[in-house]
């Protein structure tokens, strides 16, 4: 079984990102993809972020009625969200649920970019931006999504 981990603090600073990345207990996708050309290997690069078997990650805002708002920068982790993969896990710190859609851009907006964007800066050298939006309302597949509501805050 496939598991691809989308950038995520929370997934890092569970230590779950690692577990599922270096422990060798799972099929992890990302060290494989680290390991691949970029330039000859750009679409199964491709294919193999767009449809593990599951995707863990995390969202920026999780509203009380239940819509998960994503944030990306390079929309790598999209795919496997909205449906690519056959399970999906996000792992959620309390701190991120919100009342509604409007609280939740915001969230995106005043607090996770700005946090993001220096991680990003510090790590690659370039600020992050908010290049893809994805708001999940619902599941059409029962038990394809799953997510942890911590009740910690953790993450941005």
């Amino acid at each position: 079984m496939s598991v691809f981990t989308g950038a995520s603090e929370t997934l890092r600073l569970s230590g779950i990102d690692d577990d599922i990345n270096t422990s060798g207990r799972y099929q992890a996708v990302k060290p494989r993809i680290l390991a691949m050309d970029r330039a000859n290997g750009a679409d199964e690069i491709r294919r193999l972020r767009a449809s593990p078997d599951v995707i863990m990650g995390s969202v920026a805002a999780v509203t009380e009625t239940g819509s998960l708002v994503i944030a990306s920068g390079s929309g790598s982790q999209l795919p496997a969200y909205a449906g690519g993969a056959a399970h999906a896990i996000w792992i959620v710190g309390a701190q991120k649920v919100v009342p509604d859609l409007n609280a939740a851009l915001r969230r995106v907006e005043d607090h996770c970019l700005p946090l993001e964007s220096a991680r990003a800066q510090e790590v690659y050298g370039w600020p992050s931006a908010i290049n893809r939006l994805l708001v999940l309302n619902a599941e059409p597949h029962p038990g394809r999504g799953t997510v942890l509501l911590l009740r910690e805050a953790i993450g941005f």
